[in-house]
């Protein structure tokens, strides 16, 4: 029997890769509730957020800038920013899936700092 329609999956990471659990040194809570969970994220340059994931789609708004790399768990490369075309005008705001374990690098010289906003209902 599937999954019912209106229902997603179940989550196949464990909790202990959530981003406030696995990586607190970058990720500091702000609201959270039943329907939405406000995160914020500062990284640094040159620093490297351990491996963690993000359950939920998201709005994210960028604050500032700085080219990075994600990696997944094995450290094989699913973003790197500089082959993304021209960076973002700051603010910003962009659409982010339910990220599966994934590690950031902040290449460039600047923080990078971003709202989150994920959507526990969607």
């Amino acid at each position: 029997m599937g999954t019912p329609v209106n229902q997603p999956a179940p989550w196949p990471w464990p909790d202990s890769l959530d981003a406030l659990v696995a990586a607190p040194a970058y990720h500091t809570l702000l609201l959270e509730n039943e329907r939405v969970r406000v995160i914020s994220t500062h990284i640094p340059p040159g620093a490297t957020v351990p491996l963690h994931t993000h359950r939920w789609s998201a709005v994210a708004y960028l604050l500032r800038w700085s080219d990075f790399v994600r990696r997944d768990q094995q450290g094989n490369v699913l973003l790197d920013s500089r082959q993304s075309g021209a960076p973002p005008q700051v603010p910003a705001v962009q659409w982010l899936p339910p990220l599966p374990p994934h590690t950031v690098e902040n290449l460039g010289p600047a923080e990078i700092h971003l709202f989150i906003v994920e959507l526990k209902d969607m």
